[in-house]
Order: structure tokens, then sequence, then C-alpha cells
């Protein structure tokens, strides 16, 4: 078998959306698979009937339950995120639970100071309503196409609408705004550890979700690490980028990556 490799969604799209980057890991010699979220079920259309199962998990939850499925790997895995997915991967990969990570357009960590309006507007159907921190909230085709897919045409970003997008819970949005106002924030991550394996932070330029400024003030606070630590970004692409038309040239990017380390 090759190198264990798991992909972690972030809100709003199903684990179902990697199934291209899964095909293309394999094809390429690595073992690789997708993991959902607590609550999430097998298919879209089964998510989107019982969002009850995937209201109120927090941070927290989704690390717990990404580090069970590491734990029956036979080797510690390479973890390529989206989103908060690239928020679980970093904080896994401080705590030494993976070989690797691939961040891609993460959602900011505590001390992470910029809060661009676009982000603000991106999660305001979160926000707009302090009991959804227990709820899970849909989104509609056009907060979809702002927060998603403001950089492809409005005729891929509804088909991507339809054919991947969940509710998700509110509960990590919230914990991520107050990340740094608790010093035991489940948005911290351990940016210190020297003997981490590699990181690789990508960025896309025209993100409304996770602005560009997010992705590199993220990278200063790995400035205590002599760890690697690299930044990728696409300067014409949207927070879509892992699952629009252009998914296959951030995937390759990825790929050529790892081989840069050897993995």
């Amino acid at each position: 078998m090759g190198t264990p490799v798991l992909f972690i969604h972030g809100l709003w799209l199903h684990a179902s959306s990697w199934e291209p980057w899964v095909t293309r890991f394999q094809d390429e010699g690595y073992d690789a698979q997708a993991v959902g979220w607590p609550g999430d079920h097998d298919t879209v259309e089964e998510s989107r009937r019982d969002p009850e199962a995937i209201a109120d998990h927090g941070i927290d939850d989704v690390v717990e339950h990404v580090a069970g499925v590491i734990r029956g790997l036979p080797e510690l895995p390479i973890l390529v995120g989206h989103s908060f997915g690239g928020m679980i991967a970093q904080r896994l990969l401080g705590q030494d639970c993976a070989r690797a990570a691939i961040a891609i357009d993460a959602a900011q960590i505590k001390g992470v100071l910029p809060l661009p309006l676009s982000a603000l507007r991106a999660t305001l159907p979160v926000f707009k309503n302090p009991a959804n921190k227990h709820r899970a909230v849909s989104l509609t085709a056009e907060q979809f196409r702002f927060a998603f897919g403001n950089a492809v045409s409005e005729e891929e970003s509804d088909q991507l609408f339809e054919r991947w997008t969940i509710p998700a819970p509110g509960r990590p949005l919230f914990e991520a705004a107050a990340a740094n106002f608790n010093p035991h924030s489940p948005a911290k991550v351990n940016t210190a550890n020297q003997a981490r394996g590699p990181l690789l932070l990508i960025a896309s330029g025209k993100d409304h979700t996770v602005p560009e400024t997010v992705t590199r003030a993220t990278l200063k606070q790995y400035r205590h690490s002599e760890a690697v630590t690299d930044l990728e970004t696409f300067p014409d692409r949207g927070h879509s980028l892992t699952i629009d038309s252009g998914w296959a040239e951030v995937a390759d990017t990825c790929l050529k990556w790892l081989r840069g380390q050897s993995l």
C-alpha cells in the first residue's frame, strides 16, 4: 500500500467533493480517502435530509473524529484540508499526528488577526443569528456564489452548489471568531512545533471566504518554527478551487510539492 492521504472537507461541502482528488492521488500511488465530519451521511442527499445530525459539532469534535481515523491507519498520513478542513489538518500536524499537511484556503487559526469584510459577508448566514451556534445552516445558491463560486461562471457555481453542498454546523465559525479571546480555543494550533512534518499553505487571490491576507497572516504564525512551511498562491481562484473546473491544477501543485518533500 502507498502512503496514506486523508482529505478533509470544510463547511458546506460533502466529503464526496474530494472524489476527483482521491482518484488522482491513487493514480500516483497514494492510499487516498476522504474523511467526513461527525454527523455527515454517506451521500449529499442523505446529509441534506438530516441536518440535525450535522448540527452542533465543533472544531474539537472534528479533530477527534479525524484522529480516530488516523489511529486506524498503518502509518501516519499526509493530510489535505480545505477551509476548516485546512485548520483541522494544521492542528493535527502540530500534534504530530501526520507526516505532512496541505492547508488550502484554510480557516483562520488563533493568532491570525485580519478579518476582511468579504469574510464577514461570506459567513453572515451563520452569524446573523446567535442561535445558529447550535444549528446546521444551509447556503442559498446566491450565498454560495459569493462565498465559493465568485471566480467561476454563475452557471458553474450553480452546478457546484447543486452537486456538493450540504448543511454545515455553525459552531466552528463561532469558535474561530472568538479564538483570539479564548486562551484554550479549539482554533489554537501548535505553530512553534520544531519537529512536525512539512506544511504547505495555499491561498486564492479572489477568495471571499478566506482572503489571501488571512493565509499570509497564518504563514507568519509559523515564524518561530524551523520546520518546512511553504506558501503557494493561485491569484485568479476563489474558495471553490478544490471542486471547480480548475481543481486539477491545484491537485497537481500539491503532488509536485509532496514529491519535493520526498513524500
